[in-house]
């Protein structure tokens, strides 16, 4: 796992306790996608890593109640730094 799955893994653990975290970096699905390189290229003051494609599918009991919208929006208010260095972040968040 590298560095920012890790991040985002370690963020979201102490956030929600989640009852089921995965987080996979699927950057290797992705080689050769222009995007990701356009991406790099537009931060050139980041730091960026090979990493550029994040799929997160979380369960945590805090997410009873809340709208598709809300629990979306908290996950990505946990991981702003580690997302903003991504090409893409896809998400799946349930209540459980």
């Amino acid at each position: 796992m590298g560095i920012l799955a890790e991040a985002i893994k370690e963020k979201l653990t102490a956030r929600f306790t989640p009852t089921q975290l995965e987080v996979e970096d699927q950057s290797h699905l992705h080689a050769g996608h222009g995007g990701a390189a356009e991406h790099k290229a537009a931060f050139p003051d980041k730091d960026m890593s090979a990493e550029t494609h994040i799929h997160v599918v979380i369960v945590a009991s805090v997410f009873a109640g809340m709208s598709t919208l809300a629990k979306h929006r908290a996950v990505m208010d946990a991981v702003p730094e580690e997302v903003e260095r991504l090409h893409a972040f896809s998400l799946v968040a349930k209540a459980g």
